[in-house]
């Protein structure tokens, strides 16, 4: 699967790294997932490696927490869930934009298109987007992703938290903090995961480049990741006049104007909120 990533300055050094929004693989994914106890048990097997059966599991628990968040939206004005809706949107709202792009990277994709303004050097472009999944140690020049250290630590620590919120359900009231940090260990495992896969993905074409200036005869470039064709490498930087077009528009501050924004959006199918994030983060 491919997925196309945007990638464009909104402010100053603020970057904005975003993926199109894909409704329709979004919800074949979502068929997929195993919507009842039943359905789970048919898929887990001990056959299967833990770490499948752990990945149907989080597919499980997501599928329910999406079903039940869009039950708190549909509910009336004023109402208690549609107070809990609105704590939960306020909370939403602290979440890290690149958490957000990061957790938008699935295990299904093969290939990305990164699209980003024709008056940038794709040198600085595909740097900017490496740094926010990776980063290098001098020391051994063992590489390790920048994402998956940060993820790694705010999950443990949410997993930590689980069973001290459980004594919440004491309470004659929904256990929201249960659930809100059921849902930060579920957010920092697929950003976690996301992590590994762009930084996969950028280091497979690294390497497919760098073995083939080396090998004009050879097909095939193996990797720490598994071999991979040299005639389709998995990165495609493609520069957009139209998007630099759409930069122009500034507010006093120096950043995107709303309007900018939102027809960037519109353009490029990209969810507004997001990008507001990393105007507005410092």
């Amino acid at each position: 699967m491919t997925a196309r990533l945007i990638v464009f300055p909104v402010r100053g050094r603020n970057w904005c790294f975003s993926r199109s929004i894909q409704h329709s693989i979004t919800g074949s994914e979502s068929a997929q997932n195993p919507s009842t106890l039943k359905d789970l048990w048919k898929k887990i097997s001990t056959e299967k490696p833990v770490r499948e059966n752990a990945e149907l599991l989080v597919d499980f628990v997501s599928n329910k927490m999406n079903k039940g968040w869009s039950g708190l939206e549909k509910a009336p004005e004023g109402s208690f869930k549609n107070r809990i809706y609105g704590l939960g949107l306020r909370l939403l709202a602290r979440v890290k934009p690149s958490e957000i792009f990061l957790k938008s990277i699935s295990k299904d994709i093969t290939k990305v298109e990164v699209a980003f303004p024709s008056s940038l050097n794709p040198r600085l472009v595909r740097r900017r987007l490496r740094h926010i999944a990776l980063r290098f140690t001098k020391e051994n020049l063992a590489m390790c992703t920048r994402g998956a250290v940060i993820h790694k630590k705010y999950f443990y620590g949410s997993v930590t938290l689980l069973p001290l919120t459980t004594a919440f359900a004491i309470l004659p009231m929904p256990n929201i903090p249960f659930f809100w940090v059921l849902f930060r260990t579920y957010s920092h495992w697929r950003a976690l995961q996301g992590s590994e896969k762009l930084i996969q993905l950028v280091t497979d074409c690294s390497e497919i480049q760098n073995s083939g200036n080396g090998d004009s005869d050879g097909t095939e470039s193996k990797s720490k990741f598994g071999t991979h064709d040299l005639a389709g490498p998995p990165w495609v930087l493609k520069p957009s006049e139209d998007l630099e077009k759409l930069l122009h528009c500034k507010d006093d501050e120096g950043g995107l104007s709303q309007c900018a924004i939102t027809d960037i959006c519109k353009n490029f199918d990209l969810n507004a909120n997001d990008v507001l994030k990393y105007r507005n983060s410092l």
